[in-house]
């Protein structure tokens, strides 16, 4: 899986907190200082091509929904993170994220976990 943009990262939060939501409503929702509709129109459209994000019509309107995993997400950005700042996949546990509102506690529980099967899968 290719890893989501900073950017892209703003967008899928949002859609992970509020879920499904137009290019409009959530565009309005990020509030990025400059940045245009169509900014944000083109960045949603580069994502559905990735997989980030899945296209759905309502009532003639298209409607974007998170197309990947939040904790899974998570998951692969930490073990990144961690092998570009360590170089090794271990590091940054999940209970980084407690304190905040971007994952709840059974969130973080299973980023644990699947935090855990990295470290596993590394070590064999």
């Amino acid at each position: 899986m290719s890893k989501p943009s900073d950017t892209e990262l703003v967008l899928l939060k949002q859609l992970w907190s509020d879920g499904r939501l137009s290019a409009r409503e959530l565009h309005d929702r990020i509030e990025r200082n400059g940045w245009s509709y169509s900014s944000t129109r083109k960045t949603l459209d580069r994502m559905a091509e990735k997989g980030f994000v899945r296209v759905e019509n309502l009532h003639g309107i298209n409607t974007y929904l998170p197309g990947i995993d939040k904790v899974e997400t998570f998951a692969s950005l930490i073990r990144n993170f961690s092998n570009t700042l360590f170089g090794q996949p271990a590091g940054l546990p999940a209970a980084a994220f407690a304190g905040n509102d971007i994952l709840n506690d059974e969130e973080i529980a299973e980023l644990e976990k699947l935090l855990e099967q990295f470290d596993e899968e590394k070590s064999k």
